[in-house]
């Protein structure tokens, strides 16, 4: 008998994951020209951390899922769902979630300290990057333009809470990896 790709706890934990990146996508801080400060860039990268990138990057594709269905979990609810969310301003950040936690996952699954760092870096780094680029593309707006609305405004923001993900992302890990054991 093979052992199944999932078992319930992971099921459970991906869903656990799933819900807190659907309830902090909805704490938002609006910023000019339509791309907000949310938690998600939060609990995105933890879920990989937490995780793994594999199951990592499934809770975040599962919350992708949900919200091209139609269900109102991206930032702003209702107002921005379906795949008319994937071509609207904020549609490269979408693209990017799974890679994101994937990238900080990998990281964790290794470790060790700068390896993780790469990976909250390198996730975070994509994530910016094709945000970006599907800005300007949506938006007619150059890449400079791009960069000064979607990237410079919340690097800080965004470096603590890769800061908060380096120091309660291993200790949750440790924590998960702990119970059923």
């Amino acid at each position: 008998m093979s052992k199944a790709f999932l078992s319930i706890r992971d099921m459970c934990y991906i869903a656990i994951f799933t819900a807190a990146i659907v309830v902090l996508s909805q704490i938002r801080i609006p910023m000019p020209l339509g791309v907000p400060l949310t938690l998600q860039t939060f609990v995105i990268p933890l879920a990989g951390v937490v995780l793994g990138a594999k199951r990592g990057a499934l809770s975040v594709c599962v919350y992708v899922l949900l919200g091209l269905l139609g269900l109102p979990v991206f930032s702003g609810g209702g107002a921005i769902s379906g795949f008319g969310a994937l071509f609207g301003v904020t549609g490269g950040f979408i693209f990017a979630f799974p890679l994101y936690a994937f990238a900080a996952g990998w990281g964790a699954d290794h470790d060790n300290t700068v390896l993780l760092i790469i990976g909250l870096f390198s996730g975070m780094i994509v994530t910016y990057l094709l945000g970006m680029i599907q800005f300007s593309l949506v938006s007619g707006h150059g890449l400079r333009v791009a960069r000064s609305v979607v990237v410079w405004p919340f690097l800080p923001t965004e470096l603590l809470k890769l800061a908060g993900v380096w120091i309660v992302g291993p200790r949750i890990r440790r924590q998960v990896e702990g119970i059923g054991t």
